[in-house]
């Protein structure tokens, strides 16, 4: 592989390397196999409750590998999934491998993580797609756990 080539990889990986560290500080912990399952779990949970079109405009705004995982398993042809705020929070629970009383905690620190990293507006002409009390979740103050 050329050096510019290694250049290239390396920047993909050491962006999604600040994506994970901004979501291990705003989740207050050390574990970044949490930021990352939790990382996960939001894009899936997120861009499953999206139409086609909002998710790729969406999907756009995210780095090269953390695209690759929000397109990670997705069909296309089955979306939106229409759930309800339950739902969404026992999905995200499973994926994320946390407990359902933690989500609440958990999806707003990711929110606000990815809104710092789109251009502005993105991400909440994206929120509008969702049900109120499934935005409601996205948008609430996150409290660092400890």
């Amino acid at each position: 592989m050329s050096a510019t080539h290694t250049a290239e990889f390396e920047h993909v990986i050491h962006t999604a390397n600040i994506w994970l560290k901004a979501v291990t500080k705003a989740l207050g912990t050390e574990d970044r196999h949490l930021a990352r399952r939790a990382l996960r779990a939001w894009l899936h949970t997120f861009r499953d409750r999206l139409t086609v079109d909002v998710a790729a405009h969406f999907a756009a705004q995210l780095p090269e590998l953390l695209r690759g995982v929000y397109y990670d398993g997705w069909v296309p042809s089955s979306v939106p999934v229409k759930y309800d705020r339950e739902t969404y929070v026992n999905r995200f629970a499973q994926e994320a491998k946390v407990a359902v009383e933690d989500v609440p905690r958990i999806v707003p620190a990711v929110t606000a993580v990815v809104r710092e990293h789109v251009s502005p507006g993105q991400l909440d002409r994206a929120l509008d797609q969702l049900p109120q009390d499934v935005r409601a979740l996205h948008e609430r103050v996150p409290v660092p756990a400890g």
